[in-house]
């Protein structure tokens, strides 16, 4: 037996389809019961309990009781990171769902990757602020420059409460559907934060969507176009 971490521990957990299903469910960033993720997965509750309790054991899920209510969710960066990068995987090698009908357009467009934006709108957000020399692309690794702090602060970001997290500040992201790089980390989420207080954009209800007004996406798009 080999030591070391034990991969095959995780593949067994995500490769079940109804707990990859729940998975994907969570990457929406939301806390949602068991009830809800049997919806999703396609299975009985009680199966989904079962699974539930599996992802749970291995790390996969974090659990939370409010009121009369059990409410599940991803438990961190790590595990979404992953999550998307084996979207990626999986939509480079053709394993792709049937496509089911108008939503997907709009999922390619822009959605929540577990909390910043993704899809389109999120390619063309990264794509500016490198461009325009706010981010420092370091091999696979980012930096955000001194122009970039005084950018995101007159954007309504605090760089020193969100930079004194755990989670890094700024990081890639791997994009399933355009196959190119989005923004994650804090970074990521507190610029999605203020695309929705600004009433750029909103959330779809019960789904990753994030839907642009036309005010909204004129404004998105002059904020990070590329300047001169």
């Amino acid at each position: 037996m080999k030591d070391g971490p034990d991969i095959s521990r995780i593949g067994q957990l995500i490769g079940d389809p109804a707990r990859a299903n729940i998975l994907c469910a969570l990457m929406s960033g939301k806390a949602l019961t068991a009830t809800e993720l049997a919806q999703e997965a396609g299975v009985t509750l009680q199966t989904t309990s079962g699974h539930l309790a599996k992802l749970f054991d291995g790390g996969l899920v974090r659990q939370r009781k409010q009121g009369r209510h059990r409410y599940y969710s991803l438990p961190d960066d790590d595990v979404a990171k992953v999550l998307e990068s084996l979207m990626h995987l999986a939509a480079s090698r053709g394993h792709l769902r049937t496509r089911t009908g108008p939503r997907d357009p709009q999922m390619r467009n822009a959605r929540v990757c577990y909390d910043h934006l993704a899809g389109d709108k999120g390619i063309q957000l990264y794509d500016g602020l490198v461009a325009n020399g706010y981010l420092l692309e370091k091999d696979d690794d980012l930096d955000l420059t001194e122009n970039g702090r005084a950018f995101f602060t007159q954007f309504g970001i605090d760089l020193n409460v969100i930079g004194n997290k755990r989670r890094p500040l700024c990081r890639q992201c791997l994009d399933w559907s355009e196959r190119r790089t989005h923004l994650a980390g804090t970074l990521g989420k507190a610029i999605l934060d203020q695309i929705y207080q600004r009433k750029w954009a909103k959330r779809e209800p019960s789904s990753r969507i994030v839907t642009f007004s036309g005010q909204g996406q004129k404004a998105f798009r002059d904020w990070c176009s590329v300047n001169g």
